[in-house]
């Protein structure tokens, strides 16, 4: 199915003023399902920009069969960090954990070679680097030149499943992570909107149970605090249209934190951090029924 692209593309605010007249979003209560999990399902536990602020957690982790983190798990992807999230991860009771990255990986996104050239004109400043641009997180700009350097980070995440533009098969449910989103002041996996989008949307296969982005569609999870809509208008149309998952899962925006739904699928900003980078927002859990036949013993 060919999609195409929106004209107000550039403009998300813009565009979901006019795809909104056609579109439901129904906002849904985050509340966690009960102890029990029926044998004909999988409880799924998601979360989403940790940024290495793990240990400041407060709250425990729900237990579950499958974890999904969609990305922005360490600061700058130093490798410290890496390592530091992977051995959180081993802590986990869950038997499988999925991890995508975001656009706080710059370690993981080996197209992002040149850090310090001057900002776009996303950035709306002059004069400046991008290094005086990246909320740095305490981060010293020696440590995210450092971080841009480091070589085959994958292999750190030995507690997870990496995926990257990549399918996985857990209970006979299709998964799917990619963790590319529109171009913010030249951060990793930016990619301009439009055509440079959607040609990583047309490498999600149909029919998914379950897919992860980092960044939110437009019109779900997506409106930030000024009151700018951050999402993809045409990861939306791909997501309605074309890969009709049953569960869309994302981070990115902080502040859009939660569960809606369009009648058809169910969109889950499962970010931890706050707008103030503090790690307050409970895990999203949601338990899913196994296709005809199967059950958690099958894996």
């Amino acid at each position: 199915m060919k999609i195409d692209i929106h004209p107000l593309t550039e403009d998300p605010t813009r565009a979901w003023k006019e795809i909104s007249k056609t579109q439901r979003v129904i906002k849904i209560n985050t509340k966690a399902p009960g102890a029990e999990v029926p044998s004909n399902k999988v409880r799924v536990v998601c979360m989403s920009d940790t940024h290495s602020l793990t240990h400041h957690i407060k709250f425990d982790i729900p237990e579950g069969d499958v974890f999904i983190h969609a990305g922005d798990f360490t600061r700058c992807g130093k490798l410290d960090e890496v390592i530091d999230f992977n051995n959180w991860l081993e802590k986990l009771p869950h038997k499988h954990k999925l991890v995508i990255a975001g656009n706080h990986e710059l370690s993981f996104d080996h197209t992002f070679t040149h850090p310090f050239q001057n900002a776009s004109a996303c950035c709306k400043k002059t004069g400046s680097t991008l290094l005086d641009e990246i909320p740095t997180l305490g981060n010293s700009k020696e440590s995210l030149a450092e971080a841009v350097k480091t070589e085959n980070i994958r292999q750190y995440l030995s507690n997870c499943v990496y995926l990257q533009d990549e399918s996985i098969e857990l209970y006979g449910l299709k998964i799917y992570g990619t963790p590319w989103q529109p171009e913010f002041c030249k951060w990793a996996f930016n990619v301009k909107r439009g055509r440079d989008c959607l040609d990583k949307w047309e490498q999600i296969p149909e029919n998914l149970d379950i897919l992860i982005t980092h960044t939110p569609p437009v019109g779900h999870g997506d409106l930030c605090c000024s009151g700018v809509r951050a999402g993809c208008v045409e990861l939306l149309t791909t997501v309605q249209q074309r890969v009709k998952p049953k569960y869309h899962v994302f981070g990115h925006v902080h502040e859009g934190y939660g569960i809606t739904s369009d009648g058809k699928i169910i969109f889950i900003n499962a970010s931890t951090c706050d707008i103030n980078y503090l790690p307050n927002n409970q895990p999203i859990v949601f338990d899913v029924t196994l296709p005809k036949g199967r059950t958690k013993d099958d894996l």
